[in-house]
Formats: structure tokens, sequence, C-alpha cells
């Protein structure tokens, strides 16, 4: 049995998307973060984020679905997902393309990048 590596599906999902910096995030986007509670709580979180986990996302945003959020209630909706460093967010990005949010994509770099840009976030652990 052989099928695709998770090296493959990552670059095949990132091939459909343009992925933004932190820098480059559209003033109109809704920042989705899909890091567990965990990791929220030991990272910090970025100010006026959505939180949506990974394991309810697309329920949340297919504007077809009844446990959608109110803001997901058209196909333009342009949505950034993010994870801690970029990874799981690319492969999220791509499924709520998958449900038709051909503006869905996910922040290069995740939080990390956000964090290390110096912009704002709120939370985690207190530096020097």
């Amino acid at each position: 049995m052989s099928g695709r590596s998770i090296d493959e599906i990552l670059a095949s999902a990132r091939s459909r998307l343009t992925r933004v910096t932190p820098a480059e995030v559209p003033g109109d986007a809704v920042l989705v973060d899909i890091r567990p509670a965990a990791q929220r709580a030991l990272e910090g979180e970025i100010p006026g984020a959505l939180i949506v986990e990974r394991n309810v996302l697309e329920w949340r945003f297919d504007p077809r679905s009844d446990a959608r959020l109110p803001i997901a209630d058209r196909f333009d909706l342009p949505v950034v997902v993010f994870c801690s460093e970029g990874y799981t967010s690319s492969l999220a990005a791509a499924s709520l393309q998958d449900l038709g949010l051909h503006r869905a994509t996910d922040l290069a770099g995740g939080f990390q990048a956000w964090k290390r840009a110096g912009l704002p976030v709120s939370g985690g652990p207190v530096s020097d």
C-alpha cells in the first residue's frame, strides 16, 4: 500500500494557497486561531483573533452548515488561519478552500512569526 507522505500533502495544500506573512494580513481578514487551548495558554494569543479549534473548523465556516458561525455567511469571506508555526494551518486553509471559501489562506510561520514580527500578543510567558 502506498499513499502520499505528509510532506507531499502539505506541498499540495500550499500550492493552492496565497500564504501571507504577518505584515501582509489583509485588513478585512478574519484571523482564525486553530491551536488547542493548552497551546494558546502556553504561547499567548493574537488579540481579536477568532478562536476555532481545528477539529470543528469546517463546520464553523461552511456557509451551508447548521453549525456555522454567524460571520461565516458567505464564500468570499477572507479568512487567514494560523497555528503555532504554519503547518497545520496550511492543511486547514486548503480544507476551507475545498468547502468553497476561495479567499481562505494561512499565516506563513504561524503565531510564532506574528510574535517575532513584534505584532500585538496577549498572554503567554512573561518576557524580560
